[in-house]
């Protein structure tokens, strides 16, 4: 029989896997140039998944933490095929978008607490999706929807994971659960009505 211990251990060791299995579709993709990956986005989500990972372990999330940890190597993969097979068209708006999640990284630092760290990067994280909302909103076969909705469910079950359930190690998988979410739907909607 399996204990809670070990139940969350094959939980977090799971959405893990299914973290890294989401990615091949989107890798896939890009190679064929079919999906276009905004750097920006890819960017940002690399460095406040790197630290959502990093606050999750400060306050021993345990097993759930581990797919933030895989995503933020997985985000970083993306960001450098991003560079050289991504999006090529850069707004102001996007620049705006970039610069106000690297603002607010030393944010991040002055407030040396994990719960407004997790706070600040939670609301970084989602102005980081602009880019990529702006993008698919005209171009909507420019992304790869089912990565997204697999990225959503991953966190969904790594929240079930979790070691510890507070602020600290269930804001940042939560809201990534909702704007994939979100992203998913808008993105399937704007292929219905352009088709």
């Amino acid at each position: 029989m399996i204990n809670g211990g070990e139940y969350k251990d094959i939980l977090g060791g799971f959405a893990a896997l299914i973290g890294i299995l989401s990615y091949i579709p989107y890798l896939k993709d890009i190679s064929a140039g079919k999906t276009k990956p905004h750097a920006f986005s890819w960017f940002i989500w690399m460095l406040l998944t790197a630290i959502g990972f990093a606050g999750q372990l400060s306050d021993s999330a345990g097993p759930g933490s581990r797919v933030t940890g895989v995503t933020a190597i997985l985000c970083g993969v993306i960001f450098i095929a991003a560079l050289f097979r991504g999006e090529r068209k850069i707004t102001q708006g996007d620049w705006l978008c970039l610069l106000f999640s690297l603002t607010a990284i030393p944010l991040w630092l002055v407030t040396k607490t994990p719960l407004w760290s997790m706070v600040l990067i939670t609301v970084i994280d989602a102005v980081g999706y602009i880019p990529t909302f702006r993008k698919t909103y005209h171009r909507p076969y420019e992304e790869t929807l089912s990565t997204y909705t697999v990225s959503g469910l991953k966190f969904a079950l790594a929240l079930f994971a979790l070691e510890r359930f507070t602020v600290v190690t269930v804001l940042y998988p939560a809201s990534l659960v909702v704007m994939n979410g979100i992203f998913v739907l808008m993105g399937y909607s704007r292929r219905r009505t352009l088709s």
